[in-house]
């Protein structure tokens, strides 16, 4: 569980730097990595990517995922 936490608020911390330059609070990081490490587990193995069930491997999941996500979050902003 303290794991998961780690690597959540990690993945969100550096998908938020890739995205925007900036941090954006611990919380924040943490629900972004959570529900990115969520989206990058499920969508690699449909595009046939096997990811090592490590620190690395978790992160770097999350990471994609959160990406994504604030990918999307970007282009929904935008269309205002």
């Amino acid at each position: 569980m303290i794991g998961a936490i780690i690597v959540g608020i990690l993945a969100g911390f550096i998908a938020n730097r890739l995205m925007r330059g900036e941090g954006a609070g611990c919380v924040w990081n943490l629900i972004l990595g959570l529900f990115g490490g969520a989206l990058g587990g499920w969508l690699f193995p449909k595009l046939g990517i096997n990811v090592e069930p490590t620190f690395i491997g978790e992160t770097i999941t999350g990471v994609v995922g959160a990406v994504i996500i604030l990918w999307i979050a970007s282009l929904l902003k935008g269309k205002k």
